[in-house]
């Protein structure tokens, strides 16, 4: 059953099973996907007397802004300040934290900046905290070409694009960064109900203008964002995982950079997986979890 909680700038709504004593493990998704990312890992997760939280991102699902004053963005640091807003609405010390995309990013913010509230960390991609400072340095072309989607936000015809087909052009997100998943349709239409969220047009659009400093930022996350200038370096016990089968950030490219992490660290690689890590390689991505928790 869905739960609902007011944290922060949200009121947030998010899946609670398991133990209430059990470790705790936060669960984030990325764009554009949702919560049922996780159906398959929780279980096994909960088997091994975890508690599972499993949130609706900002501009995702049932998750509403609590003013219509609050700047819509979806920059990086606000979805770190949304997971530690959680966290204390939640009453939760510490957690494992883990992710993939967005939430990956928000995870490994977290671990970086406030490493007493992480236990553990399991990354899609690895680091994957942005440079935006450096993000009007060109990439290899072949590199370049995926990130289309992008570009195309950075125009209002993209916003315009986004508001009006958002359902065919998040699918074929998900065809593109995932080749070899076999996914069907009650399966896409069951999280893209999720994009109806009446902000999820301004919030996507913004993440995707702030990262290469197109727009500004929320005023009240501009501390974090000028820590994460200096790509803070991650010390909590973390284990990266990378499909090879990525559509939109293979693995071996240049982001991922084991130098970033001074803890314990493993990277794990997983065949043909794409980019929606914890649906196509439940079993993977839980024994990942568990070895961190």
């Amino acid at each position: 059953m869905l739960k609902r909680v007011d944290a922060g700038d949200l009121r947030v709504a998010y899946k609670d099973n398991g133990s209430a004593d059990g470790v705790p493990v936060i669960l984030l998704h990325g764009f554009p996907y949702d919560i049922r990312a996780y159906d398959e890992v929780t279980p096994l997760l909960v088997s091994a007397r975890c508690r599972v939280i499993v949130p609706y991102l900002r501009g995702y699902g049932q998750t509403r802004f609590r003013t219509p004053q609050t700047l819509r963005s979806g920059q990086q640091a606000v979805l770190a300040h949304d997971l530690m807003a959680l966290m204390d609405a939640l009453t939760i010390p510490r957690a494992v934290v883990a992710g993939y995309d967005w939430g990956g990013r928000a995870a490994c913010i977290a671990a970086a900046l406030w490493p007493q509230r992480v236990r553990g960390l399991v990354s899609g991609t690895g680091y994957n905290i942005q440079d935006i400072a450096g993000s009007s340095r060109p990439a290899a072309p072949e590199s370049e070409f995926r990130y289309w989607y992008q570009y195309y936000f950075h125009g209002e015809r993209g916003r315009a694009g986004l508001e009006l087909n958002r359902h065919e052009l998040c699918k074929l997100l998900w065809k593109l960064w995932s080749p070899n998943w076999r996914f069907d349709e009650a399966t896409y239409d069951g999280t893209a109900a999720s994009f109806e969220n009446p902000d999820f047009v301004s919030v996507v659009i913004h993440s995707y203008r702030h990262r290469f400093g197109l727009v500004p930022g929320d005023p009240n996350v501009e501390d974090t964002e000028r820590r994460l200038v200096g790509q803070p370096t991650i010390s909590v016990p973390t284990i990266a995982l990378y499909g090879e089968g990525d559509g939109v950030m293979p693995s071996g490219g240049p982001a991922h950079d084991a130098r970033h992490f001074t803890g314990s660290y493993e990277r794990r690689d997983i065949p043909l997986v794409g980019h929606n890590l914890p649906q196509e390689a439940p079993r993977e991505f839980a024994e990942a979890v568990l070895a961190v928790v």
